[in-house]
């Protein structure tokens, strides 16, 4: 592409939240990729956290780490899956670092006496943070997409911010895409768009006129309810584009762009493109469809009550099982208050096991009851993070043989710290941003199913964690069977373990879901995955010999 200034496109949503605002936002984003265009995409969300980092996953779904180690709101997570690009910390903002931002170069005496206030000093930072995502690398199109609800007072300065920014660039540099409900109503069995009408009303009592307005509902959008609400939202007819429930959220880039979002936003922009190649999405959308055989995961957690928490693993998983053929249905298990009869009762009935990252105590036993079935039973296993730390720790209590073997995060005293903290993480205070984050480089041996699935000696994962093999441990554990398969700094710290004499056992310190994408799956969920459905194949047809 010719050098020119580039473009922004934001993103706000009305009337409810998890309206898909972020999904909308991705999809867009590969649409315009695969016109040839250079996208950056990130997130401001209104609340006062610095980061995501301390926030409760049961408050707002799993953090996500990217490449740099910003930790992160979940729907970077999706902008990476969709558009296939490793974003960064420019693609993550929160009032608090916003806020955070602005005071410390009060304190500096940046502001030379002023009487600091939300305009112009909040929103000129927050104009900085979207102008930094054009000028990170080489760019066309900067899709900003707002958090929380129109009508929201936290959202108030972001808003504001942005009606700002089309002025400061120009009205030809900038579009507005508003995502809104048109909910259906049973009792008088229509839909209704009363709903949309006040969120757009209540947009343009800021100052921001929508350019298109994306109209999320469950039933199909007439073409009287799209006049209406052309009508009353003052939009053209053309620009109210209809994005109805999908099976797969894979789906949606296809529907924008049969509703012609994207020829829209490039037509206002003056984008001169060519039309969207979506053949290698569109091929990802019929093995979803294609799906015949079916595997079933236990996912042992302490946050299942809120899916979200594991968000990138549950799409993880979704990835390895369409390169595989297969649906993956996750069964999603509480670790507390499970006895070991019960763990192998329910997990008898499954084709893997996995236990995803975590903090904390609560559901700890849980996790290393079901670890111990799935090694004893041989039933493919996949530890992630905290879930490697379950593993050594089962492996060292009931094959090693040390009595009371634990992590120090989950008992300080046990006689047989074999997770213990970091040296780096001791005499650290501070909660957030302090933990081992981003990717690191991992050095996989040879002869090992981690080497056969990567291919390569080094590769690069994504971490956060603060806790880690105990080397004074190492020697019991590597001369009782457990293979350490991948290693930091040339051994300094376990990174990858196996059990090579089961038929899938493997468990890392790093998150590999974090780099996995639909087109192209994270290699150990690929091997999990591939190893499931080898059992599942076995146990169908165990039933049908015992039929």
């Amino acid at each position: 592409m010719s050098a020119r200034a580039p473009k922004y496109v934001f993103v706000t949503g009305g009337v409810v939240s998890a309206l898909g605002k972020g999904i909308v936002a991705a999809s867009l984003g590969r649409l315009l990729k695969a016109r040839g265009l250079r996208v950056q995409l990130q997130k401001f969300d209104p609340y006062l956290n610095v980061d995501p980092g301390t926030m409760s996953p049961f408050q707002h779904g799993e953090v996500y780490v990217t490449e740099d180690g910003a930790e992160t709101d979940l729907d970077i997570g999706h902008y990476e899956r969709f558009v296939d690009e490793n974003l960064s910390q420019n693609s993550s903002h929160s009032a608090g670092a916003v806020w955070e931002t602005v005071l410390r170069k009060e304190r500096k005496g940046e502001f030379l006496g002023a009487t600091v206030q939300v305009i112009p000093h909040i929103t000129n930072e927050i104009k900085a943070r979207i102008r930094r995502a054009a000028e990170a690398e080489p760019t066309d199109v900067v899709i900003s997409e707002i958090g929380g609800t129109v009508g929201d007072i936290e959202s108030l300065p972001f808003l504001e911010a942005i009606r700002q920014f089309r002025r400061e660039v120009g009205p030809e540099n900038v579009m507005y895409v508003h995502v809104t409900l048109v909910p259906f109503i049973e009792a008088a069995g229509e839909l209704k768009t009363k709903p949309t009408q006040h969120s757009v009303n209540e947009l343009r009592r800021i100052g921001i006129h929508p350019d298109v307005v994306v109209c999320r509902s469950h039933e199909e959008l007439s073409r009287d309810i799209r006049d209406k609400i052309a009508l009353f939202a003052d939009v053209d007819p053309g620009a109210v584009i209809a994005c109805r429930d999908m099976p797969d959220v894979y789906f949606v880039p296809s529907v924008l762009k049969d509703e012609g979002l994207d020829g829209l936003v490039c037509a206002k922009l003056g984008l001169e493109t060519p039309e969207a190649e979506l053949g290698e999405w569109e091929e990802l959308t019929r093995r979803i469809d294609a799906r015949r055989e079916l595997v079933e995961i236990a996912l042992v957690g302490k946050y299942v009550k809120l899916q979200d928490a594991y968000l990138s693993v549950h799409e993880a998983l979704k990835h390895a099982g369409l390169l595989s053929g297969c649906a993956v249905r996750v069964r999603w298990v509480d670790a507390e208050n499970m006895s070991y009869d019960e763990a192998a009762e329910l997990l008898d009935t499954v084709d893997g096991v996995l236990v995803p990252g975590g903090f904390g105590s609560r559901g700890w036993e849980g996790k290393i009851l079901a670890c111990r079935v799935a090694r004893e039973r041989r039933i493919p296993y996949l530890g992630i993070c905290l879930g490697m730390h379950v593993a050594v720790s089962e492996f060292a209590r009931h094959v090693v043989g040390l009595d009371g073997a634990n992590s120090t995060e989950m008992d300080p005293e046990t006689p047989h710290p074999v997770i213990d903290l970091l040296p780096e993480q001791k005499g650290i205070e501070d909660l957030g941003g302090t933990m081992r984050l981003g990717a690191r480089a991992v050095e996989v041996a040879d002869g090992t199913r981690a080497r056969e699935l990567y291919g390569d000696a080094v590769i690069f994962e994504r971490h956060r964690h603060r806790y880690e093999v105990n080397n004074l441990y190492r020697g019991q554990l590597v001369d009782a069977g457990l293979v350490v398969a991948g290693t930091f700094e040339q051994g300094r710290l376990v990174e990858i373990i196996e059990l090579p004499d089961h038929p899938w056992f493997v468990a890392s310190q790093f998150h590999p879901e974090f780099k996995s994408r639909p087109t192209r799956p994270a290699p150990l969920f690929r091997g999990f995955v591939a190893a499931a459905l080898s059992r599942a194949r076995s146990r169908a047809g165990e039933a049908v010999a015992a039929g």
